[in-house]
Parts: structure tokens; sequence; C-alpha cells
């Protein structure tokens, strides 16, 4: 039970990290996964580690090819990653799988709202921060999520 638990925060912890600035998010993913497998040596658990590792290293990839992050200019805040990483989460376990991306879309714009604008002025900055940095943090984001209901699936069915 134990191992598992740790396993899990060590998950939260990396799909955390994506929204950090510096922090090796999907790393930390792949890392846990690792020692879960290593302990757990199930079919399964390799299995899982295998395709974490391609989906991970795809997506490295992937980000690598999208737009540069630009931070500056945008008004990117701690308040909007943090809105926009708890809508893609909740989105993505209340609506399997597909509700990850409007989660993190719609905690966005929330965040913009929030700030007092109204709907035109929340939806515009929506596209600007989206097109500055949603696409490749939303990538790594739905990257680790997927890793991590992957592996609570097989942690829980076996």
């Amino acid at each position: 039970m134990w191992p598992e638990l740790i396993v899990a925060l060590v998950l939260l912890l990396g799909v955390l990290g994506v929204l950090v600035p510096g922090v090796p998010g999907p790393w930390l993913v792949w890392a846990a996964v690792l020692w879960w497998a290593l302990r757990d040596t199930s079919a399964a658990a390799w299995w899982l580690l295998a395709g974490a590792t391609v989906l991970l290293l795809v997506t490295r990839a992937e980000v690598r090819r999208l737009p540069v992050r630009r931070l500056r200019g945008v008004g990117v805040t701690r308040r909007m990653a943090v809105y926009a990483g708890v809508g893609a989460v909740l989105g993505f376990v209340l609506v399997p799988v597909v509700g990850g991306v409007p989660g993190y879309v719609g905690g966005i714009y929330l965040a913009e709202r929030r700030l007092g604008g109204g709907h035109e002025a929340a939806a515009a900055a929506t596209r600007r921060v989206m097109r500055a940095i949603g696409t490749s943090v939303l990538v790594e984001l739905y990257a680790c999520l997927l890793v991590a209901a992957a592996w609570a699936g097989v942690a829980l069915g076996t």
C-alpha cells in the first residue's frame, strides 16, 4: 500500500510540475512508473512502462516542434496556471480522457474572467495565452495525465 501511495504522490507532483516552469514534470511521471514497474514485476507493469516511455518520448519530440513558449508580455500568472491545471484534471476525471482539453482552456478562461474583464476580454486573453504557451503545456500535461490514469487503472486492477 505505501509504495503505491508514494508512486501516486510522485505522479501528482509530475502532473503539477508540468505547470511550473523549470520542474521536469514528464520525467517525474516516468520515474514514478519506472520505480513502480521495478517493484511490481508483472507483465502489465512492464507494458505500462513501455507505453509510458514511448508516449512521453513522442510528446517530448512534438513539444520541441511547437512554437517556443513566450511568457513575457502575455500575462500568464500563477493563478492562471493553477486554474488551468485544476480545470484539466477535473475535466479529465469528469469526462474521461477527452475532458482535459476543455477543462484546461476553461480554466484559463475562468482565471481571465475573474480578473474583472467581460466575456470578450477573457476570450481574447485565452486565445493569446493558448498561442503563447498553452499548446505545449497542454500536450505535456495531457501526456502525463494519460500515463497517470493508465497507472491507476493497472495498479487498481492488479
